[in-house]
C-alpha cells in the first residue's frame, strides 16, 4: 500500500462534504507533478485529507476506490481523476504548524513542496501522522 495527501480548501470541498457525499472523483488537478501522483495511486491506497488555506490541518483518511481515468471536467487527455471514499475522520486533526515542528516530517511533500495539491507520503511519515492524530 502507498500513502498520499490531497489538499482541498474547506469552502470549496470540505471533509464534511466528502463524508456526506460518501465518494468523489478528485478532479480539477492541473499540475503535472500532482497529476503524476494521481496516476500512481492504486486501489486501496490511503490518502490523507488536508484542509488548505483555512484550517491548515490533516483532518481525515480516504481510500482510493478507482484508479485514474480521464478527468470529466475537461476533454484534454493530459488530466485525470481518481475516485476516493472517506475512511475515517482523525480523532485529533494534525495542524501544519505541528507537522513543520516535527523533525521526522521535514522531508514530507507537504512541507517541501507546499504548493503541490496531491503529494506522496512515505510510510514512516504516515505512521507519525497517525500517532500525532491519536491513532
Amino acid at each position: 500500500m502507498n500513502y498520499w495527501l490531497i489538499k482541498s480548501e474547506p469552502f470549496k470541498y470540505s471533509w464534511q462534504q466528502f463524508v456526506k457525499d460518501g465518494k468523489t472523483h478528485w478532479d480539477g488537478v492541473r499540475n503535472y507533478a500532482a497529476r503524476n501522483n494521481l496516476k500512481a495511486m492504486k486501489k486501496g491506497d490511503h490518502v490523507l485529507f488536508y484542509h488548505s488555506n483555512e484550517g491548515l490541518e490533516i483532518v481525515g483518511i480516504a481510500e482510493v476506490v478507482k484508479e485514474f481515468y480521464q478527468d470529466p471536467t475537461t476533454e484534454d487527455p493530459n488530466w485525470v481523476v481518481v475516485d476516493m471514499k472517506p475512511l475515517k475522520a482523525l480523532p485529533k486533526s494534525v495542524p501544519l504548524a505541528a507537522i513543520k515542528a516535527t523533525e521526522e516530517l521535514q522531508e514530507m511533500d507537504l512541507v517541501r513542496l507546499s504548493r503541490l495539491s496531491v503529494g506522496a507520503v512515505k510510510e514512516k511519515e504516515y505512521k507519525k501522522i497517525m500517532k500525532m492524530a491519536g491513532l
